[in-house]
């Protein structure tokens, strides 16, 4: 397994859609392990295949339960708070809810729910997004078998957000142009505060 670069906005790689996964081979295996390192070197809850540069619906993801006690209070979901410095930030939790999907489709959506939103490919900012509240996502698994998932909560925002990205689709492309204009001047100054460390 390997940490991957993470594509950063506009990198216009993040705009592809990305194309289904004909078989479930070794080479795709090595990219779901490599997915899965790089979603929790960012500390991340999920990642698509677009954001590291492949053009394949691959997605990942580990969402913790809100209610669960065996989860520190402070990993429990919650909007995510960018102002707190990454060595700061606790360490994930990993692998107890890891999800690894190929070809994921949402095939039922219902309700709706507002989240503030971040993104691995857009550091630095959040926004709060309207999304489904419930979904129902077929794909396959790791091992090339048929999966159906029902979610709700987070785990419903995290599945839309994923898939969203292998359909070149960003968190920022579901807010009004007011608030994409100043989520992206947001996004600017922390990039530019970032190259001048």
């Amino acid at each position: 397994m390997s940490v991957r670069k993470i594509l950063i906005y506009p990198d216009p790689f993040l705009r592809e859609k990305a194309e289904p996964v004909e078989r479930v081979d070794s080479a795709v295996k090595e990219l779901i392990d490599d997915m899965v390192e790089t979603m929790y070197h960012g500390r991340g809850l999920g990642l698509a295949a677009t954001q590291v540069g492949v053009c394949k619906r691959v997605i990942v993801l580990d969402v913790p339960e809100p209610h669960d006690e065996s989860v520190p209070e402070e990993r429990r979901p919650e909007p995510h708070d960018e102002s707190v410095p990454e060595e700061r930030r606790p360490e994930p939790r990993k692998g107890v809810n890891l999800l690894k999907l190929v070809n994921p489709e949402i095939i039922e959506a219902s309700g709706e729910i507002r989240f503030e939103e971040g993104c691995l490919s857009l550091p630095g900012v959040t926004a709060e997004v309207k999304r489904a509240a419930e979904v129902v996502v077929r794909a396959l698994n790791e091992d090339g078998e048929p999966v159906e998932i029902r979610a709700d909560g987070l785990l419903a925002i995290a599945l839309q957000h994923e898939i969203d990205h292998l359909d070149g689709i960003l968190f920022i492309d579901h807010l009004s142009r007011l608030k994409r204009n100043m989520v992206l001047r947001r996004f600017k100054k922390a990039m530019m505060a970032e190259k001048a460390l």
